[in-house]
């Protein structure tokens, strides 16, 4: 009776403790809302910040340093609308920006059951600015590319040998400063400076294969 209990506990306890390798990889493709908690410090004016929320595809790529602990590198862009909000001028349309923001994460691994792999980990995220197209009262903008710190949790859960179903959550801690000109209609083209926290939640659901 005891050897048969000893073998059941090493067969669980092997099911987890190779429900991924080292060396293995994974790839993942979701759909992913973007939720900026936007907010802005702006000279002169005053006033704060509101960034539009998004939905984007998302790839990203793990692999396995150890047995259950992994490197991840996400990879997707966004295009977000950006407004100054409760300045002296009101609110002002500042235009719309892309981001391209590629974020390395390590994540550590804990099985809980066969087929069920929640992680949870860290990293650093770099974005970078790109194609802006400024509002109609502006006649310039900057935004300065930046890096930030990211969290993340989720959950792959089996559904073959090889797929598995993928939920995701992370949130990076985002920051640009810019400086805004507008037109010499308004305030007489005036220049502005503003640093301005973007801090995206990151909410995805997709598939994944194990290669």
């Amino acid at each position: 009776m005891k050897k048969l209990l000893l073998f059941n506990v090493l067969c669980c306890l092997s099911l987890l403790g190779f429900a991924q390798q080292k060396g293995e990889w994974r790839a993942r493709l979701r759909a992913t809302a973007v939720v900026p908690d936007a907010s802005a410090t702006i000279s002169t004016i005053g006033g704060s910040a509101d960034i539009s929320n998004t939905v984007i595809p998302e790839l990203d790529f793990t692999y396995f340093l150890f047995n259950r602990v992994s490197a991840n590198l996400i990879l997707g862009t966004t295009r977000h609308k950006v407004t100054a909000t409760g300045t002296a001028l009101g609110d002002v349309d500042l235009g719309k920006v892309w981001l391209l923001p590629p974020t390395l994460t390590f994540l550590y691994h804990q099985p809980v059951s066969k087929g069920i792999l929640p992680y949870v980990g860290a990293g650093i995220n770099y974005t970078i600015f790109y194609g802006i197209k400024e509002g109609p009262a502006i006649a310039d903008i900057s935004y300065k590319n930046k890096f930030g710190f990211a969290t993340q949790l989720g959950l792959d859960i089996d559904i073959s040998k090889k797929w598995f179903i993928n939920i995701d959550a992370k949130k990076i801690w985002l920051k640009t400063e810019n400086t805004v000109t507008t037109v010499p209609e308004v305030a007489g083209g005036a220049t502005v400076h503003a640093d301005t926290k973007i801090n995206p939640w990151l909410l995805s659901v997709g598939a994944g294969f194990k290669f």
